[in-house]
């Protein structure tokens, strides 16, 4: 590939997904890591030891933009950094991959897809289960269980040691149901093409360990438009149990699908990165009429074969994101996608703060 076609990417972050997206752009060739960016050098050594010798290193961000003029940049930062990192990469003319949630408030999402309409370029955000054939099996399954769909999800992480000090950063920054909701409400809102009415959420800090606003359990409701309801719970923390920290079902008037994923739900593994996107096998259930006017259960297991690890989830989104930068990929759906995602955790939150049910507009 000629050098005037290579996009040159500014990666900022080099943590579980910082790497991967890193190790995905070092291997696909249209690309070309600028640089890896972080606070300090001791943060990203271990990545570095993993990529191509000579890859250049950075400290300082706005900087880094300024000086090496990359053609997109990668940020996988602490939530509370994405909307001013993204719109200076944007305003810099870069194409932006950002990591979930994509702002702190629905008004900066809303800023920032606009701002990369009016600059002419692409702003995708890390919404790796759309990437997984799995969860779009998933999905597809759901939309033939009729209407209304009740759908359940959660993903908490009994967390010790390193994994207990990152989430402690994090949770510093974000509620967990803010951090890792907009990947499973954005489930919910595909299975049922429904708009979002209204949300409430609770919460509660189960850590003396962390700033007294924050919380380190969180539950959001949400209903909408077409009756259908679901709730998402998330839990971070050594103090959480293991026992149903991975259900992933949906039911509706027609039967059930469960997400049934035997090794990713055994005990030891809430807090494992690859755990989170694993399926292994959908058991779809359907109730109906015999003929003696009875009703019976007809249960089918869907297995799964195309099961990528972490690692190719990241490759697929950064495929997506490529296809986006060239224009062959319309990336309107996406980013109202991430909008809405971002508005109903966002509402939770206020809801369990404020202690009143918010309704969508």
């Amino acid at each position: 590939m000629s050098k005037e076609n290579i996009i040159r990417v500014l990666v900022v972050g080099a943590g579980n997904m910082g790497r991967s997206h890193a190790l995905a752009y070092a291997a696909i060739p249209e690309f070309e890591i600028a640089a890896i960016c972080t606070r300090k050098p001791e943060s990203r050594a271990k990545l570095m030891a993993e990529l191509p010798a000579g890859t250049p290193e950075a400290n300082d961000y706005a900087l880094a933009l300024e000086e090496l003029k990359p053609d997109a940049v990668c940020i996988s930062t602490y939530p509370d950094t994405h909307y001013s990192f993204a719109k200076l990469a944007l305003e810099a003319g870069c194409h932006v991959f950002t990591e979930k949630p994509l702002a702190e408030s629905t008004e900066q999402c809303r800023e920032l897809v606009e701002l990369a309409h009016t600059q002419g370029k692409a702003l995708v955000v890390g919404y790796i289960l759309r990437q997984h054939p799995s969860w779009i099996k998933f999905v597809e399954v759901a939309k033939t269980l009729g209407k209304p769909l009740v759908m359940r999800m959660n993903l908490n992480q009994q967390s010790y040691g390193k994994n207990w000090e990152t989430h402690k950063s994090l949770l510093s920054s974000i509620s967990p149901i803010v951090d890792c909701g907009v990947h499973y409400v954005d489930v919910m809102c595909q299975m049922t093409g429904a708009k979002p009415v209204r949300v409430s959420g609770l919460g509660a800090q189960l850590s003396d360990e962390l700033p007294s606003d924050k919380i380190n359990y969180g539950h959001l409701q949400v209903t909408f438009e077409d009756g259908s309801v679901g709730w998402y719970e998330a839990g971070w923390g050594p103090m959480m149990s293991e026992t149903a920290f991975f259900v992933k079902d949906v039911v509706g008037p027609l039967g059930s699908a469960s997400i049934v994923a035997a090794d990713a739900s055994a005990r030891g593994k809430s807090s494992s990165v690859d755990a989170h996107t694993q399926t292994e096998r959908i058991l779809l259930h359907r109730s109906q009429t015999n003929q003696e006017g009875e009703r019976e259960a007809v249960d089918e297991y869907i297995d799964l074969e195309d099961e990528p690890d972490h690692d190719e989830l990241c490759r697929r989104e950064q495929v997506f994101f490529l296809s986006g930068i060239q224009g062959t990929t319309d990336l309107t759906e996406h980013q109202n996608s991430a909008i809405r995602a971002s508005e109903i955790v966002l509402a939770a939150d206020h809801s369990f703060r404020s202690g009143d049910m918010i309704k969508l507009t």
